[in-house]
């Protein structure tokens, strides 16, 4: 018998949210991870916020907002408030009612930009690692390091000479014509006027060059989890520097190694992180002039050539992230703020492959 084509729709609904969201659903995992994470950093957002005035947008419900917006590659806020809407599964991750209304998006952002301002990415990729670890999942011996570029939200036409005594007249307010063609431009004499802390960087010589940031991750080789970050102004060497500022935060009486690819090949930084208690399983660059920093010493141990396998996992991490974390252009301005965005998405990677490691699917019967 065909069913009749009903348009009226109910007036109450006996289902909650939690009801309708399935038990193998993957945000169920996440959520408990999540909920489990903001609950350590309660007293930290206590300090954030006075004691008096009208209540805000709980921290914990826009963190979980923020998640939802990397783990779905919303672009926006105003599409993360429609989503929430009428989405009923981003409604019961982020802990709203039915009936509860959404915020507005420049609301979401006025309050979102208090936690930026804060240290409370790095709290919560902290609190993810500290589950990792208590699941047995990182190892704390083999580790590999690699830096990419983030371009910035900054245009091309914004970098320009710091000493401009005079500038030619607009013929569109909105979108001038520049011309910087045949212009020599650095970053010793430009600068961007919409992020100054963005640097002209290119990856390789076969690129070209684009205003940017280095974006860098530190990853134990066991499960490829994430367990650093490190994100400064891009230079010639800020990849070194970023490999060093975090091999320094893992090294201790126990040694340790680190894997990387042909570019942290260098006599100065080889020397450094041995300094370290830390061996460097670089990849040897031949080409180098006057040889590889990477001698017999190193190569001839089983565990390097380990090492060199599994360094090339970090490169899943930057697929992730520049293609569903959005990162591959950031939205933000200034080192700070892009690198807190890096940090809470390194975290999100985190949750996602830890989801995958932890969960163990129910044969169907």
């Amino acid at each position: 018998m065909r069913g009749t084509d009903t348009q009226q729709s109910g007036m109450f609904s006996y289902l909650s949210p939690e009801e309708r969201v399935p038990e193998k659903h993957p945000l169920r995992a996440i959520r408990g991870m999540t909920d489990e994470v903001l609950k350590g950093l309660s007293a930290k957002f206590k300090e954030l916020y006075s004691a008096t005035g009208r209540p805000s947008i709980a921290p914990e419900k826009l963190l979980r907002a923020l998640l939802l917006q990397i783990l779905y590659t919303v672009r926006s806020e105003r599409l993360l408030m429609e989503q929430l809407q009428y989405n009923l599964l981003f409604r019961w991750f982020v802990g709203l009612n039915m009936e509860e209304p959404v915020w507005v998006a420049t609301v979401f952002t006025k309050n979102r930009d208090r936690l930026l301002e804060g240290e409370i990415a790095g709290l919560f990729f902290a609190g993810v690692l500290a589950q990792a670890r208590a699941a047995d999942l990182l190892s704390d011996e083999h580790f590999s390091v690699d830096g990419t570029l983030i371009e910035a939200w900054a245009s091309q036409k914004s970098f320009q000479r710091k000493e401009q005594s005079e500038k030619p007249p607009v013929d569109d307010p909105g979108n001038p014509t520049v011309d910087f063609h045949g212009e020599r431009r650095s970053n010793d004499t430009h600068e961007s006027t919409t992020d100054a802390d963005a640097r002209l960087a290119r990856k390789s010589g076969g690129h070209e060059a684009k205003l940017a940031y280095c974006g860098n991750v530190l990853i134990e080789n066991r499960n490829g989890l994430v367990v650093d970050t490190e994100l400064l102004q891009a230079n010639g060497t800020a990849e070194r520097d970023a490999a060093l500022l975090m091999a320094e935060r893992i090294a201790g009486r126990q040694r340790v190694t680190v894997a990387a690819d042909k570019g942290y090949d260098t006599q100065e930084f080889v020397r450094e992180i041995r300094g370290m208690n830390v061996t460097p399983h670089v990849a040897q660059n031949d080409k180098r002039r006057g040889g590889s920093a990477i001698d017999g010493r190193t190569t001839r141990h089983a565990g390097y050539k380990v090492s060199q396998v599994k360094r090339k996992r970090i490169e899943e991490v930057f697929g992730w992230l520049k293609t569903v974390g959005m990162l591959r252009k950031t939205r933000h301005r200034g080192v700070h703020k892009v690198g807190w965005v890096f940090t809470f998405a390194a975290a999100a990677y985190n949750l996602v492959r830890m989801r995958n490691l932890v969960y163990t699917p129910v044969p169907s019967a």
